[in-house]
C-alpha cells in the first residue's frame, strides 16, 4: 500500500489512500486495505470504518467499494468481533461490528446487484449471529435492517430464507424489542454502555437526548423486524409460522410511535397477510384484531388505507366474511363517502360495491348477517340512490331542501343552547335527512354537531361514527378541525390513546393554519386544553409503557429529563373535558365552512365552560359546543 502522508501517524492510512491522485494506484490500495484490515490489530481501526460508514450512507449506489471487496471485509470484521472478545474490547473496536453491519445495510438498500454481491461475500451468517443477540440490541438493530434489505430482492431472498431461524428470531424480536431496549438501556440510566450512548447521540447529547434516541431506535428495531417478516409473508409457505395468534394479536399495537411514523409497522404486515387466503383465515379467527383494524380504519393514521384494505379483503372472502361482517360494516359505512385516499381512487365506491356484494351473497353463507348490519348497508345503498335521484331534480327544489335543512338545524342549535342535547341530536338527524347529498359542507357541519351531542350524552361510539363521516366528507380528507377534536375526545373516552393522540395532533396542526378566530392559535400558542390531552395520550401511548408497567420505572441519579416511565400523579394528565378552561378554543354549533351568520350564535358564549351534568341539562343550563367538551 502507498505510504501515508508525512503528517499522518497511521501507516497505510485509509484516508491518505483516498487522496491518491492516480486512479489505478488508488483502486489497488483500497483493494489491499479491505483485504488486510480484518487481520490487523492496530489501534485506530474504527476511524476508517466510521469513514466508510459515512460514505455508505451518503453514496449507497456507488459501486466502487463493492467491486473492491468491502462486503468481504465487513463480514470478516463482524466475525472477528464475535469470536475475539479480547480484540473487541481493545481500543474502540467495540464500535466496529455495528458500523460493519450498518455499511452492509446501506449498500444493499437500493441495488439488487449489490445485494447479490453481499450474499456471495458471505454476509448473511455473521448478520444472523448479530440478529440472535450475540452482542447487544444495538447490533441487532443494524443486522435486522441489513437482512431486511437482502430479503427484499427476488434473487437474494432464498439465501436469507435458507437460514431457517431468521424468521423465528425476527418474530420474537418484533414482540420483545421494546422490552429489550427498555430493560437493557432506557430503564437504568447509570448502567448505560458508553458506546451505546455515543452511537445514539454522536457524543452530542445528555441523558434526555439518549433516552429519546433510544425510543426512536427501539421503534426502528421493531419496525425493521416487521419489515423482514413481511418479506417472508409474501410466500404462503411461511404463513403458518407467522400467523400464530400470540403474534397476530400484537400486530395492530406495533405502530412505530411518533418517532417512526414513516413505517407501516404492524398494519403493513397484516395487510400482506390478508393478501393470502390462509392469512385471512387466521386474522378473522384471532380475537381483537378486527376491532383494532376498525379503529385504524377510522383514524387519521397515515396507514388508514391499509386497514380498510384488510377489512374489504376479509369481506370479499366467503370463508371469512361471516366472521367479520358485523364488526366491519359499521366502520365501512362511515367511510363510504371517501373519494380518494392515497393511491386509492373512488375508494367509497369500492366500499359500497363490496358491501352490496355481501348482502347479495348472504343466504349461501354459513351464517346470516345481523339485522342491524343489514339496515346499515340498506341505508347506505338508499343514500346512493338518493344521490342519483338528486341529479335529476331541478336546482330550485334542491335549494328548498337545503333551506329546510337549515331551519331544522337552527332548531337543533336552539335546543342545544337550552340544554336539550338529545333533542338537538334528533334535529340534526332530521336536518341530515333533508339536506341534499351534494351539499357536503352543510353535511360536514351537521355530522360534526351531532358528534358533539353524542359526546355530551356519553355515547363515544356514536360520536366517532359521526365525526368520521364529517372527516370523510371534508375536503381535504381528515382535515376538519372540529371533527378531529371531537373524535379525539371520543377515543379518549374509550381509552384508545393512540387514535386520540393522532387526532389531537392533527387538530392542533389544522388550528395553526385556520383563519377561524375560534380555532386559530393565539400568538402561536397551543391551546391549554389541547396540550393537556396530547400530553395525556403521549403518556398513555408511550412506546415503553407496557415494558415500564412490567419491569418498573426509570432509575436514575438526578434529573434525567421528562421521561414518561417515571411515576407521576395521574391527576395532572386529566382529559381536557374534565378540567376548566377559559375562552381559548371554543366553538359553537356551526362551522367555519358555513358562510351563513345565522348558523352561528356568538351572543350565547359563556365566560367559563363547565362540563354539563344531567342536573345542569334538566335545569336548562346554557351549554355551548366548545372544543374542550364533552
Amino acid at each position: 500500500m502507498d505510504k501515508a502522508s508525512p503528517d499522518c501517524p497511521y501507516p497505510g492510512c485509509f484516508f491518505c489512500v483516498m487522496k491518491e491522485g492516480n486512479p489505478s494506484k488508488r483502486r489497488a490500495s483500497i483493494l489491499k486495505f479491505f483485504r488486510d484490515l480484518p487481520s490487523q490489530d492496530d489501534d485506530g481501526q474504527v476511524l476508517p470504518i466510521s469513514g466508510l460508514w459515512n460514505t455508505a450512507m451518503a453514496h449507497p449506489n456507488d459501486p466502487e467499494f463493492i467491486e473492491l471487496g468491502i462486503f468481504e471485509c465487513m463480514s470478516a470484521l463482524i466475525w472477528k468481533g464475535l469470536k475475539n472478545r479480547r480484540w473487541l474490547s481493545h481500543d474502540q473496536n467495540i464500535y466496529i461490528p455495528y458500523y460493519a453491519a450498518h455499511i452492509i445495510g446501506s449498500y444493499t438498500m437500493n441495488m439488487e446487484e449489490f445485494a447479490e454481491s453481499a450474499v456471495h461475500a458471505g454476509v448473511i451468517p455473521p448478520l444472523v449471529e448479530l440478529l440472535r443477540g450475540r452482542l447487544t440490541w444495538v447490533e441487532q438493530r443494524v443486522a435486522v435492517r441489513a437482512l431486511g434489505h437482502l430479503a427484499t430482492y427476488t434473487s437474494t431472498f432464498p439465501s436469507v430464507a435458507s437460514h431457517g431461524e431468521i424468521l423465528e428470531v425476527a418474530i420474537q424480536l418484533a414482540m420483545s424489542s421494546l422490552e429489550i431496549v427498555y430493560s437493557h438501556f432506557y430503564q437504568y440510566v447509570d448502567r448505560r454502555l458508553s458506546y451505546h450512548c455515543d452511537l445514539l447521540t454522536r457524543g452530542m447529547g445528555g441523558v434526555e437526548m439518549e433516552s429519546r434516541k433510544a425510543e426512536e431506535w427501539a421503534s426502528q428495531l421493531q419496525c425493521w423486524s416487521l419489515q423482514l417478516i413481511n418479506c417472508f409473508a409474501f410466500k404462503p409457505e411461511f404463513l403458518p409460522t407467522i400467523c400464530k395468534p400470540e403474534f397476530l394479536v400484537k400486530l395492530p399495537g406495533m405502530w412505530g410511535g411518533l418517532v417512526n411514523e414513516n413505517s407501516p409497522a404492524g398494519i403493513g404486515l397484516l395487510r400482506t397477510i390478508c393478501h393470502h387466503k390462509i392469512g385471512r383465515g387466521s386474522v378473522a379467527s384471532c380475537p381483537g384484531i378486527i376491532e383494532a383494524l376498525v379503529n385504524i380504519a377510522c383514524s387519521s393514521d397515515d396507514w388508514q388505507y391499509m386497514a380498510i384494505d384488510c377489512l374489504l379483503w376479509l369481506l370479499q372472502d366467503p370463508s371469512t366474511c361471516h366472521k367479520v361482517i358485523d364488526k366491519a360494516v359499521p366502520a365501512l359505512v362511515d367511510l363510504a363517502e371517501i373519494t380518494t385516499l392515497g393511491d386509492h381512487k373512488k375508494l367509497g365506491d369500492t366500499i359500497v360495491n363490496v358491501l352490496q356484494e355481501c348482502i347479495q351473497s348472504q343466504g349461501t353463507g354459513r351464517s346470516s348477517v345481523s339485522n342491524r348490519t343489514k339496515e346499515l348497508i340498506e341505508e347506505l345503498l338508499s343514500s346512493r340512490q338518493r344521490l342519483k335521484w338528486e341529479k335529476n331534480i331541478p336546482k330550485e327544489d334542491l335549494h328548498i331542501k337545503q333551506a329546510a335543512a337549515l331551519v331544522v338545524k337552527l332548531e337543533g342549535n336552539s335546543l342545544f343552547s337550552s340544554g336539550n342535547i338529545a333533542g338537538a341530536a334528533s334535529k340534526y338527524s332530521e336536518a341530515l335527512s333533508l339536506c341534499p347529498m351534494r351539499s357536503k359542507k352543510e353535511r360536514v357541519v351537521l355530522y360534526s354537531n351531532r358528534a358533539q351531542c353524542h359526546l355530551l350524552l356519553q355515547q363515544p361510539l356514536a360520536a366517532i361514527s359521526d365525526a368520521t363521516r364529517a372527516l370523510c366528507l371534508h375536503n381535504p380528507l381528515n382535515r376538519h378541525a372540529k371533527s378531529l377534536w371531537r373524535r379525539a375526545q371520543a377515543y379518549d373516552m374509550l381509552g384508545l390513546a393512540k387514535e386520540s393522540l393522532l387526532d389531537a395532533i392533527l387538530f392542533i396542526n389544522e388550528c395553526s393554519q385556520s383563519n377561524d378566530p375560534d380555532l386559530s392559535l393565539r400568538q402561536n400558542k397551543v391551546p391549554d386544553y389541547a396540550e393537556r390531552l396530547v400530553k395525556k395520550q403521549m403518556r398513555a401511548a408511550w412506546l415503553f409503557r407496557e415494558a415500564a408497567s412490567k419491569l418498573g420505572g426509570v432509575h436514575c441519579e438526578g434529573d434525567a429529563g421528562d421521561m414518561y416511565g417515571q411515576d407521576t400523579d395521574d391527576s395532572e394528565w386529566e382529559t381536557a373535558s374534565e378540567s376548566d378552561i377559559g375562552n381559548d378554543g371554543r366553538d359553537e354549533m356551526g362551522d367555519e365552512d358555513d358562510d351563513d351568520s345565522e348558523w352561528k350564535n356568538e351572543d350565547e358564549r359563556k365566560a367559563k365552560f363547565k362540563k354539563p351534568s344531567m342536573k345542569d341539562i334538566k335545569h336548562g343550563f346554557n351549554v355551548q359546543l366548545t372544543e374542550d367538551e364533552p
